[in-house]
């Protein structure tokens, strides 16, 4: 059976409590074909570093040959195809890895830029910045409500091990100020979002999420994947991986 026939209820859930996860989503074969230590690719811009040591990739589709094929795998592209739609496009990857030499905390936020292909100003879109060589901005959040983002695990993560804290239902409400936040993270129990290697959390962009240090850290992939599929407007054109 297809795999995306064994989730019919993906995107309800998702749009309802703004995230899902699906366990044994990516092949054990193509998980195992990728770098456990990555060292810099070009260019080096794309590339943060702790202590000497990569824990975050951008543009990694294009530095880290693996991880196109990881996310352009049969498996996860029919989950996409039901969870947002069939013409739906990558338009920015990243990794990030939590291990020894970078063990980080990340606060409660929502993700509010896109990666476009060149600055064009238009009403509702700003503030703007350049992130390894490519133009980010933060545009209306009906841009973002129609975007989901694949958080595939590479390894096994959970509370112990630095994993996703999420806050049920708290994509609904559009851009969050730093007081709605507050309201929220008060009324709302945090889910952590404990998936094993292989599998996947699906999310929305402006789902508030955060996430504290592993307490055993070891390596923690991650590939952040973000979709979209609706046209920007007036000449505004996403950037695609």
């Amino acid at each position: 059976m297809p795999l995306s026939l064994a989730y019919p209820s993906l995107k309800s859930q998702i749009d309802c409590e703004g995230f899902a996860i699906i366990e044994e989503v990516i092949p054990t074969d193509l998980i195992a074909r990728f770098p456990v230590d990555i060292e810099s690719p070009q260019p080096d811009d794309a590339v943060r570093r702790r202590r000497g040591k990569a824990f975050a990739i951008r543009n990694l589709l294009d530095t880290v040959p693996q991880a196109r094929a990881i996310a352009e795998s049969s498996e996860l592209r029919a989950l996409v195809d039901q969870a947002l739609d069939p013409k739906a496009f990558i338009t920015r990857a990243i990794l990030f890895d939590k291990n020894p030499r970078a063990n980080w905390a990340v606060p409660w936020h929502q993700d509010t830029t896109i990666a476009v292909q060149e600055r064009i100003e238009q009403p509702g879109f700003g503030p703007w910045s350049v992130k390894a060589g490519v133009i980010h901005v933060q545009p209306p959040s009906s841009v973002l409500e129609n975007m989901l983002t694949a958080r595939i695990h590479l390894d096994d993560c959970d509370a112990d091990n630095g994993a996703l804290l999420a806050l049920p239902r708290s994509h609904a409400d559009g851009i969050l100020d730093t007081d709605q936040t507050a309201l929220l993270r008060g009324d709302i129990e945090p889910v952590s979002c404990s998936v094993r290697a292989g599998g996947v959390l699906f999310m929305r962009p402006l789902l508030l999420h955060a996430s504290l240090p592993s307490k055993n850290p070891s390596h923690r992939r991650v590939i952040h994947l973000e979709f979209a599929i609706d046209p920007l407007p007036d000449g505004l054109e996403w950037f695609r991986c």
